[in-house]
């Protein structure tokens, strides 16, 4: 991967004049490539990863596994396109192993969370299978680890 992709992946706040110092290069250059990443589609969004444990807002996690009986050649895609039109969702992909979809999405409450499944999900034709699972506590997303602990000294026992 291009390393302005990768800088901007890890800290999408970097500026152009940022990233050229760090790789040694011209601002205009790495405009330019930016400009051209989003024209192309390449860098699709711009966003922050927020801790919603530390504002005074409820929310839950769910990750809601989907195991799909395809119809037609476009079995998948028909029924993933219809589940990514939802503002519920959060992120959807296409998987291995026992379930074939994933859903990501955030609710205020469990209970929010279970009647979009049952109401949204669970009905749409091709849907066999749902297995809902909720995240307790997050410690590490996107390589941002949430709850920085102090460093622990290590201890040698001699025997």
């Amino acid at each position: 991967m291009d390393e302005v992709l990768t800088l901007l992946e890890k800290d999408g706040r970097l500026t152009a004049k940022q990233i050229a110092s760090a790789l040694g290069r011209e601002e205009k250059d790495i405009q330019a490539a930016i400009a051209k990443y989003e024209e192309e589609g390449t860098i699709l969004k711009y966003t922050a990863l927020i801790d919603h444990d530390q504002i005074d807002e409820e929310t839950v996690t769910a990750m809601i596994e989907l195991k799909i009986s395809p119809q037609g050649g476009d079995g998948y895609d028909r029924i993933a396109r219809r589940i990514y039109q939802y503002d519920e969702v959060e992120s959807l992909y296409l998987m291995t192993g026992t379930y074939d979809l994933l859903v990501t999405m955030n609710a205020k409450t469990m209970k929010d969370a279970a009647q979009f499944v049952y109401a949204h999900l669970a009905t749409i034709e091709g849907v066999a299978a749902t297995a809902t699972h909720f995240i307790m506590k997050k410690y590490k997303e996107k390589n941002c680890v949430f709850a920085k602990e102090p460093e622990q000294e290590e201890r040698l026992k001699f025997i």
